[in-house]
């Protein structure tokens, strides 16, 4: 899995014109899958997400998590992380699982990340047309990918 990790003052996704989820001060997550993905990756994932410390404390330095912060969370599913680019211009997707790997996964982990902070967390929708709004704070942006953690 690798998860695009973006410290927000808000974030709103909205669907056909409707907001689907929206966040004051937290996390928004960007979510790719691929096939060799397990259990034991959404697990690692969830606990660096809610554990990741990000947040400024009194002394201005990022010493506090989103649980610590009591932020909240949005999961956005977006395939496109694992685009590959090595060769023409015309991105391949062909390391992103298809749906039926994909959904169940991508369900998986918004329970995982909810257990693991405690409260619900905002979501997309898997295969949607969304529009993501957010108000990057910092600007701070983490990539990790779970297949690097070793």
């Amino acid at each position: 899995m690798r998860i695009l990790i973006q410290k927000v003052n808000q974030a709103s996704v909205t669907i056909e014109g409707k907001v689907k989820s929206a966040i004051g001060r937290g996390l928004l997550v960007l979510v790719g899958i691929e096939d060799r993905d397990t259990d034991k990756d959404i697990k690692w994932l969830s606990g660096k997400i809610v554990n990741l410390r990000i947040f400024e404390d009194e002394n201005g330095v990022m010493n506090k998590s989103v649980i610590d912060e009591n932020g909240d969370i949005i999961i956005v599913s977006q395939f496109t992380l694992h685009a590959q680019t090595k060769k023409g211009n015309r991105p391949s997707y062909i390391k992103a699982s298809k749906p039926d790997f994909a959904i169940p996964m991508y369900e998986k982990f918004v329970a995982q990340v909810s257990n693991d902070l405690g409260k619900e967390v905002g979501t997309g929708e898997f295969g949607a047309d969304m529009k993501v709004e957010l108000i990057n704070d910092g600007p701070t942006t983490i990539w990790i990918d779970s297949q690097n953690r070793e």
